[in-house]
């Protein structure tokens, strides 16, 4: 934000330059050279631009036009256009018009290749996998081919959800303005949901791997893709809010049979007690409290370990009422999985490590299966989403939309408050 901010005063004051210092007497203005060089000195992107084309400037009217049609489209992207044309008008001619060109296309193009805000600074942790996109030689080489319109097009996702949503988007938005000014506060929460969830899309790399285990959290849904295409689909249970499920790309790399659970310390204070000790078959090992195998341990049958170092995996629970709920929010932040075991016996079949399953199932104790290869598992939270063709809309109830939606620059709006943590001991 700061070195935006350098560059834009940059920019103002080479806007000024060959004004008078005193009455008569006029300081020599830069050349283009230097006028480049003195606003790039505040942004790597326009260095990298500029120093790759020995500081000669960019733009011709053809292209600038382009560049304005395109961001004028920046409704379909749930942004808004103004904030990235305004700067323009700033900076009128000269190498400070050519530069505040390259910034703005630089901008637009961040914001659809990799997000207008960072997820990284709305939620910590957040380690889903991102794309990159080196956008500095992205648009040196949509101007020497007189198709910036074209590239910055190509930045966003080209996917049918994406499409979707924005399609919707502009739509909620035609009907807000067709509302004269009192559109329903159902429609205008619509619209801002649509804007949050685009970007949501944006910050996710383009080509995800093929085979995959992707949990959408707002809407405690998981979709296994195999090689592809999408395999399976089933309910899970995702954490409370107050002990939500964190934002992760996280691989599974093991399956385990009758797991036991290490009760955490922030939680131990609930069944540290004798007699609740022995009504979970727990015992302490090593001054940890560890609940043993079984059909009641808190993990059910089956734990898919992932590598992460929040201690967030997806498991099986003995509480099987959850999942026939509407609202399944109600783990303390870790994945519980509807037919974990047959899940489970989906992924020993494809991953072919059937056999070793099925043996180690029934030792009844606990017991590890190692995957040939780790598939990788995306914790996502997609409050809107593409569902056999529908857009589908569900509560914010971690209240992270409105994060998002302030970080975009949207009106704030009132947070509901959380409701009190449930009495549900599993992970």
């Amino acid at each position: 934000m700061r070195a935006r901010f350098l560059v834009a005063a940059a920019l103002i004051a080479l806007a000024g330059c060959g004004q008078a210092d005193q009455p008569n007497q006029q300081a020599p203005a830069p050349s283009p050279t230097e006028a480049l060089r003195a606003v790039a000195a505040g942004d790597a992107r326009l260095a990298h631009l500029y120093g790759a084309r020995s500081w000669s400037t960019a733009w011709t009217p053809r292209t600038e036009a382009d560049l304005a049609n395109a961001i004028g489209q920046a409704e379909q992207h749930g942004l808004d256009k103004a904030a990235f044309l305004e700067p323009l008008a700033r900076s009128p001619s000269g190498p400070a018009h050519d530069a505040a060109l390259s910034l703005a296309a630089l901008t637009y193009a961040q914001a659809l290749a990799q997000g207008r805000t960072d997820p990284t600074r709305l939620r910590n942790p957040y380690s889903v996998p991102r794309p990159r996109a080196d956008l500095a030689q992205g648009l040196n080489e949509a101007l020497a081919r007189g198709q910036v319109g074209q590239w910055l097009a190509g930045l966003a996702p080209q996917d049918a959800e994406y499409r979707a949503l924005s399609q919707a988007y502009v739509e909620a938005n035609r009907q807000v303005a067709a509302a004269a000014g009192h559109p329903p506060d159902a429609l205008l929460e619509r619209a801002r949901t649509l804007a949050v969830n685009l970007e949501r899309r944006r910050w996710l790399e383009r080509t995800p791997p093929p085979t995959r285990i992707d949990v959408n959290t707002a809407a405690t849904m998981l979709t296994y893709w195999r090689d592809g295409a999408a395999a399976d689909s089933r309910r899970v249970v995702a954490g409370e809010p107050g002990r939500e499920t964190p934002e992760l790309g996280s691989p599974l790399f093991r399956l385990v049979a009758n797991p036991t659970w290490t009760v955490p310390r922030s939680i131990e204070h609930e069944v540290d007690s004798p007699a609740s000790m022995r009504r979970h078959h727990m015992e302490r090992r090593d001054g940890w409290i560890v609940q043993q195998s079984g059909p009641t341990n808190s993990l059910g049958l089956v734990k898919f370990d992932l590598r992460n170092d929040q201690s967030i995996y997806l498991h099986d629970t003995p509480a099987k009422g959850l999942f026939s709920r509407a609202e399944r929010h109600a783990s303390h932040g870790c994945v519980r999985v509807f037919d974990a075991l047959g899940f489970a016996r989906m992924i020993a079949e494809d991953e072919g490590v059937l056999d070793q399953w099925d043996e180690a199932l029934a030792t009844g104790e606990e017991s590890f299966v190692q995957l040939p290869h780790q598939i990788p598992v995306r914790l996502m939270y997609q409050t809107a989403y593409l569902d056999h063709g529908r857009i589908m809309i569900v509560p914010d109830g971690y209240g992270w939309d409105e994060d998002v939606a302030e970080a975009l620059g949207l009106p704030a709006r009132p947070r509901r408050a959380a409701p009190p943590p449930g009495q549900d001991l599993g992970p």
